[in-house]
């Protein structure tokens, strides 16, 4: 399927008068006219521009996707406003997406024009110590699809088409939307998150934040085999989606009520497992506070570059911490738990828009409209 055709602005006086234009200047418009495409820019801070850009060109080890849904991910909210500092502009955001192959580079043996598909927003070298060992996420050239942090700027996918190395592009099964298959990037993450800490048969578990990871940490905690899981909010509708979704009680978030009922709940214990999906001081400091002693932290919120815990607390009661990137080795289990409806996103995702509505959603997001959870945006 080709790109729709669209005239860009050309230098030369006569370009509105095809007739007085040369041979080349003609071959040269045809050539631009091909390579538009349309993606929504973030130019400055809560700020977008959708429009034209030009189309990116596979590489010999690349596939072309064009997009048929991209999310939007709350790092990409806390990236529009400068929050986070990992959106620096300009650029094109968008990770978590799903498509269909439109060209492959000559050296792409695993894909072809025409398949359903869908990456890895984690872009590897594929030849470092870390890739060797099959901890791509660790990679020490990693980049992430849709991010400028100011060590790298890559170009993301809230736009008609992306380019992407063919390592990090996994097959999709073509009954599957590509709404549900763009869950594979927040739902491998959940994965990873849970594969980091130390679950056991029937542990207690609690989940700071019932946001989009968190709602999918408790699924994938329930299918670990988790007895007890608790979630902790401040927005009592999310509470009640993780309820749908396997959490057996949620707690609006009051420290102190929230403490006592985990100490309730556990004879005094604490929780054996505490994961942080926020990544704010507040809720950091409670996971901390309702682990029993030799618990473990599970840390996936990434929102500020740093918080404050207590030390002692950690060190004196033998608490550890398991940081978790992304995702390493889960996304093809993502992909087929989604399929096998293991892992549940319909109830997940609040509205399916155009991409040229995009700026529009993003700032309800900003206005902290709490009926939205995740917004697909198809270009």
């Amino acid at each position: 399927m080709q790109p729709r055709r669209r005239w860009a602005l050309v230098a030369p006086s006569d370009a509105g008068n095809p007739d007085k234009l040369g041979t080349g200047t003609k071959r040269h418009l045809a050539l631009r006219v091909e390579r538009l495409v349309k993606a929504l820019t973030l130019i400055e801070a809560s700020k977008f521009h959708y429009g034209d850009v030009d189309r990116p060109a596979p590489d010999k080890e690349e596939v072309l996707i064009r997009v048929g849904a991209c999310g939007i991910c709350g790092s990409d909210i806390h990236g529009m406003d400068g929050s986070s500092g990992r959106r620096i502009p300009p650029i094109i955001m968008g990770h978590e997406f799903a498509g269909t192959v439109e060209a492959v580079g000559s050296k792409v043996t695993r894909f072809k024009p025409g398949d359903h598909v869908t990456p890895d927003s984690m872009e590897s070298c594929g030849s470092c110590g870390f890739c060797r060992q099959g901890k791509a996420n660790l990679c020490d050239h990693r980049r992430v699809i849709g991010v400028s942090c100011g060590q790298y700027r890559r170009q993301g996918a809230f736009a008609e088409y992306i380019a992407v190395a063919e390592r990090s592009v996994y097959s999709m099964p073509e009954s599957m939307s590509f709404e549900h298959a763009a869950f594979a990037e927040p739902v491998s993450v959940a994965l990873h998150a849970v594969n980091q800490v130390p679950i056991r048969i029937n542990d207690t578990v609690v989940v700071m934040g019932a946001g989009i990871i968190g709602n999918l940490v408790v699924q994938v905690l329930r299918l670990a085999g988790c007895g007890r899981i608790l979630v902790v909010d401040l927005d009592p509708g999310r509470l009640s989606l993780a309820c749908e979704l396997g959490a057996d009680e949620g707690l609006l978030s009051d420290p102190k009520k929230v403490y006592e009922v985990v100490m309730t709940r556990t004879g005094g214990r604490g929780a054996d497992v505490a994961m942080e999906v926020v990544g704010i001081t507040p809720t950091l400091q409670l996971a901390i506070r309702c682990g029993r002693n030799g618990g473990a932290v599970g840390l996936v919120g990434n929102v500020a570059p740093s918080v404050d815990f207590g030390l002692q607390a950690v060190v004196t009661r033998e608490i550890s911490l398991h940081g978790s990137c992304g995702c390493c080795s889960e996304f093809g289990d993502a992909i087929d738990l989604i399929h096998r409806r293991a892992i549940l996103v319909d109830p997940l995702i609040s509205k399916v828009a155009p991409l040229s509505e995009g700026a529009q959603w993003f700032g309800r997001y900003q206005q902290r409209d709490h009926n939205l959870i995740k917004v697909m945006l198809r270009p």
